[in-house]
């Protein structure tokens, strides 16, 4: 989150005015005075929203994958198996499958502000309850509710986007929201070790409950916070002028009204067509490489302590967990900001795939915990690299509610891979004692994703349907 304060583009000589007054509460002026810099309304925007939206994507990933550090200890003092965890962990999916799409539309009807709050209280309470868990069908009924409380958060706020951000800014600023994942992977296991070894360290605590219980205290409390810090669109936002957010909203309004003079009125029925569901494949492709490495990490490196003799305490687990998504954040951003500059979706999002999946299907096969770890630094960059940009290709033929629901459903459907994931590839482990052919499956769930983008794109141009993104807003406002 440092980088991302670090690129905030510098503020107009205008707004180097930094009191209460000149920050909260300025003139709203008619539209009829000065001319509108684009840019810098877009800038506040940017300074306004996104912290918070970060700080609540990193804790949606913590409270998601926290459930692999706790496996270290937790399975066996609940006596499961590594498939039965991954059972249990892989049923948050199905609840977050069932719910993706109404969630989504409710918050289209109740507003980001209301809805988002909502979703993060309720699956932080739900993660604080991890804690109390005293065997596998509590597990995995807390598991399913957690799937259940977070439905609609990571689309809901691609949608909430699409009502801040012209389009040919939205890969960009979706990385650095979608910074969050890798950067949870990188603090959050540190952080979620280091909070299980203070809970050891307590006669009367067990380290996984301690850290379930602290960590979903703190997302409650973020989200109580997100409620005061979000804003539903721009004309309700009290730090615009009524010059900047008229600017802003006829801007994107007429972004939409082009993409539905190509592709029709963004009605509902839009949302469930044969393109949508091909995205949907391909998001299922690249989750399954995400949350085969997300969940099963940790107790691969454990895993080094007897297949390559090497001693590890739990943080160095959680720290050299860390590497790959460190690397993979910066990647991210670099690659989104390329694909934005370019103007270009669909070989952005092969490419990276391709890259991630080959290097998934050869991680296992090396005799060295160095090389393996090298190899999934590349899948990691790969296949983060790959969401920021695959996210603004449903925008190209979808608005209004087709863009909400049709969100949704691409979200619900390929986020079922977090539950075939983590599932399969632990039941290969048990029945073959080693995560090669599990990696080796995920490897080419992602190659196949990489291809079939390619095939959307072959098929949108042979029906003359255009597959870059509608320039209506000047070039210079990227910058």
């Amino acid at each position: 989150m440092v980088f991302f304060f670090c690129h905030l583009p510098r503020r107009q000589r205008r707004r180097t005015d930094h009191s209460p007054t000149a920050v909260s509460e300025r003139p709203r002026m008619s539209s009829t005075q000065l001319p509108i810099d684009t840019r810098a309304t877009l800038r506040i925007v940017t300074f306004r929203l996104l912290p918070i939206l970060m700080v609540l994507y990193f804790m949606s990933y913590v409270d998601r994958v926290n459930v692999s550090f706790a496996a270290i200890e937790m399975n066996a003092d609940l006596g499961m198996s590594t498939a039965a965890y991954g059972l249990g962990a892989g049923l948050f999916f199905i609840g977050y499958f069932i719910f993706e799409v109404p969630s989504n539309i409710l918050l289209d009807k109740f507003g980001a502000r209301v809805w988002i709050t909502r979703i993060v209280i309720s699956w932080g309470t739900i993660a604080g309850l991890m804690a109390f868990v005293n065997g596998e069908t509590m597990f995995y009924v807390l598991r399913f509710l957690l799937g259940i409380a977070e439905a609609g958060f990571f689309p809901g706020i691609v949608y909430f986007l699409g009502i801040w951000f012209p389009r040919q800014q939205r890969a960009r600023i979706l990385s650095y929201v979608y910074m969050a994942a890798p950067i949870s992977f990188l603090m959050g296991g540190p952080l979620s070790a280091f909070l299980m070894e203070i809970g050891n360290s307590h006669e009367s605590f067990t380290g996984w409950r301690f850290m379930f219980a602290t960590e979903g205290i703190i997302t409650v409390v973020l989200g109580i916070v997100g409620f005061f810090f979000l804003v539903d669109r721009p004309s309700k936002a009290k730090w615009l002028s009524a010059a900047e957010a008229q600017d802003l909203e006829e801007k994107i309004s007429g972004e939409d009204k082009e993409i539905a003079a190509v592709h029709g009125a963004g009605t509902l029925k839009k949302a469930f067509t044969p393109r949508v569901f091909a995205l949907a494949f391909v998001y299922f492709g690249i989750a399954w490489g995400i949350y085969g490495i997300g969940f099963l990490l940790p107790l691969a490196i454990s895993d080094f302590q007897t297949q390559f003799g090497l001693e590890l305490s739990l943080l160095q687990v959680g720290l050299i967990s860390a590497i790959p998504y460190a690397f993979a954040a910066v990647a991210m951003f670099l690659w989104s900001k390329h694909s934005d500059r370019t103007n270009e979706r669909f070989k952005h999002v092969a490419i990276a795939a391709a890259a991630g999946g080959i290097a998934l299907t050869l991680a296992f096969t090396f005799d060295s915990p160095y090389a393996i770890m090298a190899a999934v630094t590349v899948t990691a960059i790969g296949m983060f690299s790959t969401i920021p940009v695959f996210w603004q290709i449903p925008s190209l033929f979808l608005t209004g509610a087709a863009a909400a629901a049709g969100i949704g459903i691409i979200n619900s459907i390929g986020n079922l891979a977090g539950f075939f994931a983590p599932y399969i590839i632990g039941g290969l482990k048990d029945a073959t004692g080693s995560y090669q052919a599990g990696m080796l499956l995920a490897g080419l769930f992602i190659v196949s994703a990489s291809v079939a983008v390619l095939l959307i794109r072959t098929r949108l141009r042979r029906a003359g349907e255009a597959t870059r993104e509608v320039r209506v807003i000047p070039q210079e406002i990227n910058n």
